[in-house]
């Protein structure tokens, strides 16, 4: 082989090994999923808190009476 072949072997081999490595790819994964849930419990709130709240004020006005 020539030193050519040699070292454009070992470049493309290198490029494969970067390719290859899952760490940053893992990273990313977990921090979409973080931002998903977060956001749900965001759209949760927003939904229903007034409705909660509203439930928790009659409950409170009930138990108030008795």
């Amino acid at each position: 082989m020539t030193s050519l072949m040699v070292s454009m072997m070992a470049f493309v081999a290198g490029v494969k090994d970067r390719f290859s490595s899952e760490k940053g790819a893992t990273a990313t994964e977990y921090s979409l999923l973080v931002a998903f849930i977060a956001l749900l419990i965001i759209a949760g709130v927003t939904l229903f808190g007034n409705a909660l709240s509203g439930w928790f004020s009659t409950l409170g006005s009930r138990v108030g009476t008795w």
